[in-house]
């Protein structure tokens, strides 16, 4: 579906999105650190949420000393150069030795390898302190027993891709070695790890994952290529993307920070993600980016091709950049960790979805979800069901330019949804089953532009503090139709050409007046009108395409 804005404004072309006309402005709000209570009494701790990378990123474990080891240079005097030869791979200088197709480097130091490894291995053993840096400068290597690459003990390990040089790492589609802290990637490392350079590397994952660290990973630069059985990439304590480009096609996440631990030993947050700069594409059959605490965008381009849900952590901030997901269940799932439900059973996985406390700090029980004054699914404008708490969880936009197809919930929180800035099209799911836009707590957009059409099940819509919107449900219209919402003056505000089965549009932005009527035409034809500011009587909850 192609995006056009009507004359005077600019076109722009996404991916299964949305035509917008005179959308514009931005502002940027973060929510007080406030608390909800359930039916049950048990209280919930909404943290204070974050509306700047630095805010988002500051309480948590310190990547760029790490980030900072790609910049570094080094005498090529220095330098060990390990040559590989099919079947076997001689050394020469000091801190690597060559045993048959098995080199074991055992000391920190620059070691430059180039050539093929029909069946070996490099593995880095190294207990000294000191970076032990790898230069890939046309490395092939592909292993029958286990990892191509294997970092079992090193300091920090910065691997770096040669100035034109193509380089290929391929593991065994079954390892010699399971155990628990045995590797299990195709370029796998026990401890710290960046990936640089102006080269190429393609990463083939036969029986696990492409890429791993067990401690932190930080991609910079490269051309990188990752395919893999289970998860594409992955850091434990967190995976940060600063440069270069990524093409992951992964079986299991794409990309992925797992450490559950919430902290490390000096209180810093751990399991984050944050895609910084850089190109960043994905394919997952299961989650595209996926965060244990935090995710973060700013400044990269993120293409989710395909997923089961798009991106997803605990707090999610969009803050600048380009985003397109496309989703079978959410696009965008801030959720995770170990709720309470309203019968006081704790449960894994999603937090509840319910009420938005109040700026009191407590919510009554039966509380519905913040939205319009209309009839939503389990309230008034809500995404949940009433009498639940809102969970620690966020959702924010506060600039950027990000586009959702989702076959399940659209933008999905277990605590508050807000947009502050940017452009953000939704294109929601058929399935009655979900809603378009989906908070627990509060759903605010005070600044920026926000579309989102779909189904007309669980219609959420701006509630207190946000910009001019308006909200519209009616019949389903059938994918292909030309929708326009026009204002009482007859000025195209927005018109889409629908990619779905559509019931309903809600469109928020600085240009549209509370109290104002705007139509809705299909095809030319009237379909519904809409007073802005007001959620329309009955979001048809059961009626699906």
């Amino acid at each position: 579906m192609k995006l056009r804005r009507p004359r005077p404004f600019l076109t722009a072309t996404i991916s299964g999105a949305l035509v917008l006309g005179a959308l514009a402005g931005c502002s940027t709000a973060a929510a007080e650190t406030t608390s909800g209570t359930s039916s049950t009494g048990t209280t919930t701790t909404i943290s204070e949420v974050a509306t700047t990378t630095d805010d988002a990123l500051a309480d948590n474990e310190d990547y760029t000393d790490l980030a900072a080891l790609a910049d570094e240079t080094w005498d090529t005097a220095d330098e060990t150069t390990v040559s590989l030869d099919g079947d076997s791979a001689t050394v020469s200088g000091d801190g690597a030795t060559a045993d048959g197709s098995t080199v074991t480097i055992s000391a920190p130091g620059t070691y430059r390898i180039s050539g093929t490894l029909d069946d070996g291995q490099v593995v880095v053993s190294s207990e000294a302190d000191g970076l032990v840096r790898l230069v890939l400068d046309g490395a092939d290597i592909t292993s029958s027993t286990g990892s191509a690459i294997a970092v079992t003990q090193a300091d920090d390990v910065s691997v770096v891709l040669a100035d034109g040089s193509a380089n290929s790492l391929a593991d065994a589609a079954t390892y010699e070695d399971t155990g628990e802290d045995a590797p299990n990637a195709a370029l796998f490392s026990a401890d710290s790890m960046v990936i640089s350079g102006r080269g190429s590397l393609d990463v083939t994952g036969n029986t696990n994952d492409g890429i791993a660290s067990k401690d932190g990973l930080v991609i910079a630069g490269g051309d990188v290529t990752v395919t893999a059985v289970d998860d594409g990439v992955r850091g434990k304590d967190f995976l940060v993307v600063t440069g270069g480009t990524l093409d992951v096609d992964a079986e299991g996440d794409g990309l992925k920070a797992d450490n559950e631990d919430g902290t490390d030993d000096d209180g810093g947050t751990v399991g984050y993600a944050a895609l910084l700069g850089g190109a960043v594409t994905v394919a997952s059959g299961d989650d595209g980016v996926h965060a244990e605490s935090d995710l973060v965008v700013d400044g990269a381009t993120v293409t989710v091709s395909e997923s089961v849900e798009g991106l997803e952590g605990a707090h999610i901030l969009v803050a600048s950049g380009t985003v397109d997901v496309t989703s079978s269940d959410d696009g965008f799932n801030a959720a995770g960790g170990t709720s309470t439900t309203t019968d006081g059973a704790a449960t894994g996985g999603e937090a509840p979805t319910g009420g938005e406390p109040p700026t009191s700090g407590t919510m009554p029980d039966g509380q519905p979800p913040q939205g319009g004054d209309g009839g939503g699914a389990g309230g008034a404008g809500g995404g949940g069901m009433p009498g639940e708490a809102a969970g620690d969880f966020s959702l924010v936009i506060t600039g950027g330019d990000v586009t959702v197809d989702a076959g399940g919930d659209g933008l999905d929180s277990n605590g508050t949804l807000t947009v502050s800035g940017g452009d953000v099209t939704v294109v929601g799911p058929t399935d009655g089953g979900n809603g378009t836009l989906d908070s627990a707590g509060a759903l605010t957009v005070d600044g920026g532009t926000l579309l989102a059409v779909g189904t007309s099940s669980m219609l959420q819509t701006p509630g207190d503090g946000s910009e001019g919107w308006v909200a519209a449900t009616f019949d389903t219209l059938g994918a292909g139709t030309e929708l326009t919402v026009v204002d009482s003056s007859g000025n195209v505000v927005a018109e889409v050409t629908l990619a779905k089965d559509t019931q309903s549009v809600v469109l928020a932005s600085a240009d549209v007046t509370a109290g104002d009527a705007y139509t809705v035409q299909a095809d030319g034809a009237d379909v519904t009108t809409a007073t802005a500011g007001e959620s329309p009587a009955s979001t048809g909850m059961g009626t699906q395409p």
